[in-house]
């Protein structure tokens, strides 16, 4: 059987409101009796809470008896209130004159502390990898051949028909594109130059990291997260291998091999489109051969398999990086995925900044 409810009564005694509570004052009964103990308190000159009748108060009640006092704004006085519940009012009232808490602010100090600590968290991963390159030799055994391979075709082989198509289909692009301009001064064939310089020096490697990163820098952070979630890289910390030799160089060497390959691979595939639609506006294919041995030159192929090994390199560290700090929960790995390539883009178009800058100095 449920306890009785409170109940409130208005009383006027020697010129002042007393509010008489009875019963129990729990959470249920605070709501019913808020809007009435909110009005009496707030119309009334002068209040005085009579609690002689209550048998029992939870803290929902004490909160009805404070903002009852704060309703009012002047001094309430008690009329027979059990040791137990006055404690229990002390506490609200504590708690109610206690400032709200701060909210964060998404404020510059806020967003330069996050970047420091990402910052700070990247460069100790590049450290574990620096160490981990430096102890292979000691190490050897547990660099293992077969996995290597097997994300080396993870990495280049089976994304071979995906950097043919999107370089084909770039460099059909291109051509059109550059074409539509480039006509109005009579100067149609030297698209074949500016597709070739621009395929060679700065889309070949770009877009290969582009696709390195979606196809095999999530799958990185997914297998490694995966394996972190179910405790099997705290399981390889227990048996005294290192999981940064175990997990991150087998796939940081296999995307540095296969990465100037899917490079030249989208450079030959763009070079094939655009040479599609330079022969469909009548040039023979041996003039545009020429065009493009005229304008590009070895340096801008060996820069862009330089570059391509770099960004390779960049994407297969932030995949691994992201993997090894997965956290908990179901969503951790899908995070870790989502981190992965989003961190490989960024940092790809990051260095690619950095490299334009360089050769521009260097006068490559």
């Amino acid at each position: 059987m449920m306890p009785p409810a409170a109940a409130l009564t208005v009383e006027e005694r020697e010129g002042q409101t007393v509010l008489i509570l009875a019963g129990y004052l729990d959470a249920r009964a605070a709501g019913h009796l808020w809007r009435q103990t909110m009005r009496a308190a707030r119309r009334a000159p002068a209040v005085a809470l009579d609690l002689t009748a209550l048998q029992y108060c939870d803290m929902s009640g004490a909160a009805l008896l404070v903002a009852a006092e704060a309703a009012h704004a002047k001094p309430v006085a008690l009329i027979g209130a059990s040791p137990l519940i006055g404690a229990l009012l002390q506490r609200a009232r504590v708690a109610a004159a206690a400032p709200p808490p701060v909210r964060a602010t998404a404020t510059a100090a806020v967003f330069g502390s996050e970047a420091l600590a990402i910052f700070c968290d990247a460069m100790a991963f590049m450290g574990e990898v620096a160490v981990a390159v430096a102890t292979l030799p000691a190490r050897a055994r547990m660099l293992r051949m077969p996995d290597l391979l097997r994300y080396a075709d993870q990495a280049g082989v089976q994304a071979i028909p995906l950097v043919l198509l999107l370089g084909y289909l770039m460099g059909l692009i291109l051509a059109f594109q550059s074409a539509v301009p480039m006509r109005r001064f009579g100067a149609d064939l030297f698209v074949a130059n500016l597709v070739a310089i621009s395929l060679l020096r700065e889309l070949g490697p770009l877009l290969s990291s582009v696709i390195l990163a979606g196809r095999t820098g999530s799958a990185f952070a997914a297998e490694i997260g995966s394996m972190k979630v179910n405790q099997e890289v705290d399981a390889l910390v227990t048996m005294s291998l290192d999981p940064v030799t175990m997990l991150v160089l087998p796939r940081l060497i296999a995307a540095m091999l296969v990465m100037p390959a899917m490079v030249l691979a989208l450079d030959i595939a763009g070079l094939a489109g655009m040479a599609t639609v330079m022969k469909a506006f009548g040039y023979p294919l041996i003039t545009v051969a020429h065009q493009v041995q005229s304008a590009a030159t070895a340096t801008d192929l060996f820069g862009g398999l330089f570059k391509g090994l770099c960004f390779g390199s960049a994407v297969a560290v932030i995949g691994c990086r992201a993997g090894l700090r997965t956290g908990v929960g179901p969503r951790a790995v899908g995070q870790a995925a989502t981190a992965a390539v989003v961190g490989g883009i960024v940092a790809t178009i990051f260095l690619d900044g950095l490299f334009a800058l360089l050769f521009y100095r260097l006068n490559l």
